[in-house]
């Protein structure tokens, strides 16, 4: 497997404040990936600087082969990344707004026109394509998000929170395309509050204040560690790293 996301000692400050410490960690191309942490943890800090919209106090870092420090530029032309809140523009239609960031990568019309049909059938937006944005349930809004971090065929997706407030049926429908897009060749980047859906991932690293505190695959991590599920291991490691600070 090629590594797509390299980094060593990744640091950021703000002030006297180290929102990420020192972590170190690789992901394969095609990897699903999963980034988890308590609120604060310092989750949406790590991912702003993998996408090159916050550049790093100390460390190095490699996504998609370039430098997080000095090509940050090139990796926002590079990947696909779907925030916590919905970045969309409320008061334009989904095509409008598919349009609108498909100049912005760079596309043609014409091509825009052609992903836009093509993710109009892989995720099933049928007439909500057409609708005002912002007066979508929020599952819709999601899908939609989705489809605009796809348009420009990003070989690795940054996704932070993404199925956050919405039901359980669209969770699954969301992973199940995740993994269609990890078969491909797509390497997905993710952090989740569900430990379920955090069990669908090949690896996942927990963070806790600032700082990678273990990281493997799930069952196996569960196993060593003796506990009885991802959610126990979770709650465990995060009390005793607690208790030991201290």
């Amino acid at each position: 497997m090629t590594p797509v996301v390299e980094l060593d000692n990744l640091t950021r400050r703000f002030g006297s404040f180290t929102a990420v410490d020192s972590i170190s960690l690789t992901v394969d191309e095609g990897e699903i990936f999963g980034f988890l942490g308590a609120n604060g943890a310092g989750k949406t800090t790590a991912i702003r600087m993998l996408c090159g919209l916050l550049l790093p106090s100390a460390g190095t870092g490699r996504v998609a082969g370039f430098d997080v420090l000095t090509e940050s530029e090139k990796i926002k032309k590079s990947i696909g990344y779907m925030s916590q809140k919905f970045s969309l523009y409320p008061d334009l239609t989904g095509r409008e707004n598919m349009h609108f960031y498909g100049a912005a990568y760079g596309l043609t019309t014409s091509r825009v026109k052609e992903r836009i049909g093509a993710l109009s059938d892989r995720l099933d937006l049928g007439s909500f394509i057409d609708r005002r944005s912002g007066s979508l349930p929020i599952g819709w809004r999601q899908r939609l998000a989705l489809s605009v971090s796809l348009l420009h065929e990003p070989k690795i997706l940054f996704l932070d929170e993404p199925t956050g407030g919405v039901d359980p049926v669209f969770r699954r429908r969301f992973w199940n395309i995740l993994y269609q897009l990890a078969s491909e060749g797509v390497t997905i980047f993710v952090t989740t509050h569900y430990m379920d859906e955090a069990e669908y991932c090949g690896r996942i690293s927990i963070m806790h204040r600032g700082r990678i505190i273990v990281r493997g695959e799930p069952a196996r991590l569960v196993r060593e560690h003796g506990s009885d599920s991802l959610e126990d291991l979770f709650i465990d490691l995060i009390k005793e790293r607690d208790i030991n600070a201290r």
